[in-house]
């Protein structure tokens, strides 16, 4: 795309986020309805720059600089579907890389590039709404937040606990076995947009593609798509961190927080006499 093409793009995608974090933030107990009308050509046009090129690519073997070729014309058709309802979820493709030196491995979903430009506009609508609502112990996969970031709030935090304690918690197995009935239900308490959940069950019921052999499963997001860990925040904000806010809390003596990045996570609780 030309230089200011980008820039204004990138104006007008900043400007209707803008407008989306205030309604969030004007009804923080109310679901918006409306939000599918925000993804227009410009809207595409960020989400593919957004998007990273150089990726392996999905089953139907595109790659971004193939999809490129054509961009305008290739966006235009993806507009339409997208508007008209008619746009399909392709399965992804399953990889497993090394996890860790144990030996195990980690599967790992390949969205085809035009998928992932389409998770990526929804991202951009979600995010103004739910970075609203997360809590502050939550890092992971969010703007302006990093892994570092965590780090240094978790010494921070061990410093603050002495002579309490600090608990290191990972969730095994967590973006495998993420519930699809609980994860939309805790979707539509903020979002109603008919669209964007109709896009969201076809992302959790597109199925996995490995080798020749396709599956579909009741639970799980596969990780390696875009929004997926934006779903997992989502998912983890209600059953843990919301949990941890409002029913633990109350109940320690002392300070005590929540850090998590992820699926992983550090609760510290210093006692106080």
């Amino acid at each position: 795309m030309p230089g200011n093409l980008t820039v204004l793009n990138k104006h007008t995608v900043s400007t209707k986020q803008q407008r989306i974090a205030v309604l969030a933030q004007r009804s923080p107990e109310f679901a918006l309805f409306s939000l599918a009308h925000y993804i227009d050509l410009p809207w595409l046009e960020e989400a593919y720059r957004r998007t990273r090129k150089g990726g392996s690519a999905g089953i139907d073997d595109v790659t971004g600089k193939q999809y490129a070729e054509n961009l305008h014309e290739n966006l235009q058709n993806l507009l339409k579907r997208l508007k008209s309802g008619t746009y399909k979820a392709p399965p992804v493709k399953r990889k497993h890389i090394p996890k860790g030196t144990s030996g195990e491995t980690r599967p790992i979903g390949i969205p085809t590039f035009e998928d992932k430009i389409v998770q990526r506009a929804v991202v951009m609508l979600l995010e103004p709404i739910y970075e609203h609502d997360f809590y502050e112990g939550s890092y992971g996969f969010r703007p302006k937040r990093s892994a570092h970031q965590a780090l240094a709030e978790v010494r921070k935090a061990t410093m603050e606990v002495a002579g309490g304690w600090v608990l290191e918690v990972d969730i095994r197995k967590f973006f495998d076995t993420l519930d699809h009935k609980h994860l939309q239900e805790f979707v539509q308490r903020r979002v109603r947009d008919g669209v964007i959940r109709r896009l969201i069950g076809k992302w959790l019921n597109a199925g996995v593609m490995e080798g020749d052999d396709l599956s579909f499963s009741e639970t799980g997001s596969p990780q390696g798509g875009v929004i997926s860990p934006l779903l997992a925040n989502i998912y983890l904000h209600y059953v843990l961190d919301e949990w941890f806010e409002q029913t633990v809390k109350p109940l320690m003596r002392g300070k005590c927080r929540l850090i998590r990045f992820a699926d992983d996570c550090a609760p510290g609780h210093v006692c106080v006499g």
